[in-house]
C-alpha cells in the first residue's frame, strides 16, 4: 500500500463518462484550482489512445499541485506510466490481479458495495476503496442506498481508507461533521455535483471547503 496524505483524498473528482475532452479538461482544471487533489478519469467510451492523450495532458497539472490522477479499469494505461493509479470495479480485473499488473509503486483503488468487497480490496493491498451508493444517486437510480448508518458500520470495520460515493451533496458532506471522527470516511467522491454544475469551480470550492472542515482531524 502507498500512504497518501489524508488531505489528497478529501475530495475525489470523477469524470462523468460523457466524453468531450476539452469540456472535461475545463472541469478538472476548475476543480484543481478550487483545491481538488484527486481525479478519477472514468470515460468508458474512450479508446486507450484517447485516454492516454487526456491523461498525458492533465497529469503534469495534477502533479504540480501534488495530487493524484487515476483512470478507471485500464491497468495497461497505468502500467505504461500514464497515470498514478487505477480504479477497479466488478467489471475490471480483480484487485489482486490489478496490483500485479500495475506494480507496487502505483495506486490501486476499488469500488466496493459491501463488507466482502471491502475485505477483498484490503487483502489485495488496495490503497483505498470507494463505498457506494451511500445516498440515493441519480447516476444509479436502481441501486438501493446503503444509508449513513450502514456506511458507518462498514467504514469502522474497514482496514483500508474508505471514501463515500453516491448522492454526495455539499450539505451531506457538512453533516458528516456530526459523526464521531472514527465513524467518518477519509473523504468523498463527487461526479455530478461538480461535472454537472453551471460553475464547476464554485461547486468544487464548496465541496473542498466543506470537506476540509469535516476531515481536518484525519490529516
Amino acid at each position: 500500500m502507498i500512504t497518501l496524505p489524508a488531505s489528497v483524498l478529501r475530495v475525489l473528482l470523477i469524470t462523468d463518462g460523457l466524453g468531450d475532452a476539452p469540456r472535461l479538461l475545463r472541469i478538472v482544471r476548475a476543480g484543481l484550482q478550487a483545491g481538488v487533489r484527486a481525479v478519477q478519469v472514468r470515460e468508458p467510451l474512450w479508446s486507450a489512445r484517447e485516454l492516454i492523450a487526456f491523461a498525458d495532458c492533465l497529469r503534469p497539472e495534477v502533479a504540480a499541485v501534488r495530487g493524484i490522477l487515476l483512470v478507471n479499469d485500464r491497468c495497461d494505461v497505468v502500467a505504461a506510466g500514464h497515470a498514478d493509479g487505477v480504479q477497479c470495479g466488478f467489471r475490471s480485473l480483480s484487485p489482486a490481479a490489478a496490483r500485479k499488473v500495475v506494480g507496487k509503486d502505483r495506486l490501486v483503488g476499488y469500488s466496493a458495495h459491501d463488507g466482502a468487497q471491502i475485505a477483498e480490496a484490503a487483502a489485495a493491498g488496495c490503497d483505498f476503496a470507494l463505498l457506494s451508493p451511500v445516498w440515493p444517486s441519480s447516476s444509479k437510480p436502481g441501486a438501493k442506498p446503503l444509508g449513513v448508518e450502514r456506511a458507518v458500520l462498514l467504514t469502522r470495520a474497514a482496514t483500508l481508507p474508505l471514501l463515500w460515493l453516491g448522492g454526495v451533496s455539499v450539505e451531506r458532506v457538512a453533516q458528516l461533521a456530526l459523526l464521531p471522527t472514527k465513524h467518518r470516511p477519509i473523504g468523498v467522491a463527487v461526479r455530478g455535483g461538480i461535472c454537472e454544475a453551471t460553475d464547476p469551480h464554485k461547486a468544487a470550492l464548496s465541496y473542498v471547503s466543506a470537506a476540509a472542515l469535516v476531515f481536518c482531524q484525519q490529516s
